[in-house]
């Protein structure tokens, strides 16, 4: 049951962790291939969910404090399970009758347990990791020392003694489970595409530019804009000469890239006039994306005010303008994701060029 558990809760704590990790995810893919690969994203998180779910069948159930009262111990002795196993069970050699039981003894699903659970280790390390024989020797020892010492240090010294063995035998057990993970992804190599032909795959997408990497441009550039206005405005009390220098004259400066657009690979092409569109277009988007949506709430605020309405009344005009808002950037969002391209691309003759090197 503590397995199922342990499990359990690494289903429970992935979707937060695969929260964290997609942004960077996604700004790592854009920047060496330019696209997302669907399934490199799937091996990825799925390693990640893998990698969670062993840690917490390492530490999970977590006792009590004041329980721990002293060493769970350890064993030096390598292959003592071995001696373990033939005392607890009736196994006898010559009796045929006794395998079956061993199924059922404890020294013998938890030696077992041990090797299974680092077996996916070495599959992912051969197939995608691209690991050597020996690295992935060296790498299924490296994390099954690491499991040993978490127990040993009682969870890294927040317990006073460690709850769980530090056993030899899980060393030797959990690095045989990587190694045959190892020979077992030779199976699927010839079966499944290489990680190289993943990667030559995201590289032809990647020399254009879709909607979604032109939406992450956008956020991105406003993510770290917004970081430098702070900066700026920490010495100097300034709107418009952060958003002067950030969007224009850094692209102007690099060739119609931002830095957003040097982190994702993606640069502004202008068909003429490029300075003057720059400009107009970095407006164009600032009263379109911000001044509007305002002028449209201080509307409403306006009238709930002049009409005098009751509390009822404004809620739920205040809410219909809200969700008017909402949808307004819902559909330039989506616009922007099915056609990669929207009105003022056209007004202002601006396409985006992927500097991806196939």
């Amino acid at each position: 049951m503590s397995y199922l558990y342990a499990l359990k809760m690494g289903i429970l704590v992935f979707p937060i962790l695969a929260l964290i990790f997609t942004f960077p995810f996604i700004l790592n893919q854009y920047h060496k291939y330019g696209s997302i690969s669907r399934l490199r994203g799937l091996i990825i998180y799925s390693f990640i969910l893998y990698m969670i779910c062993i840690y917490f069948l390492v530490i999970l159930p977590l006792p009590k404090r004041d329980d721990v009262t002293h060493s769970a111990g350890i064993n030096l002795c390598p292959l003592a399970f071995i001696g373990d196993f033939l005392k607890d069970s009736s196994f006898d050699i010559m009796n045929p009758s006794s395998y079956l039981k061993v199924l059922t003894n404890a020294s013998f699903y938890t030696v077992l347990f041990n090797v299974i659970m680092t077996i996916p280790f070495g599959i992912y390390l051969r197939y995608y990791f691209k690991c050597s024989f020996r690295k992935t020797l060296f790498l299924s020892f490296i994390l099954s020392l690491f499991f040993e010492l978490t127990q040993l240090t009682g969870l890294y010294f927040i317990y006073p003694y460690s709850y769980r063995l530090f056993d030899v035998d899980d060393l030797i057990t959990n690095t045989l489970g990587g190694m045959i993970g190892y020979f077992l992804a030779g199976v699927f190599l010839n079966r499944l595409p290489s990680r190289e032909e993943i990667d030559e795959k995201a590289l032809r997408e990647g020399m254009e530019v879709s909607g979604f990497r032109r939406l992450t441009l956008f956020f991105l550039d406003l993510f770290l804009f917004l970081i430098w206005f702070m900066l700026f405005n920490f010495f100097y009390k300034s709107v418009i000469i952060p958003f002067i220098i950030y969007y224009i004259i850094i692209p102007l400066m690099f060739d119609g890239r931002s830095i957003g657009g040097t982190i994702i690979n993606v640069k502004l092409q202008f068909e003429s006039y490029k300075v003057i569109n720059l400009v107009l277009r970095s407006i164009f988007l600032v009263i379109y994306y911000y001044v509007i949506p305002i002028l449209f709430m201080s509307l409403i605020i306006f009238l709930n005010d002049f009409l005098n309405l009751s509390s009822l009344f404004i809620l739920i005009i205040d809410g219909l303008g809200i969700l008017i808002i909402l949808g307004f950037y819902l559909k330039n969002i989506l616009t922007i994701i099915r056609r990669r391209w929207i009105f003022y691309d056209d007004l202002f003759k601006v396409s985006y060029v992927s500097t991806i090197k196939g």
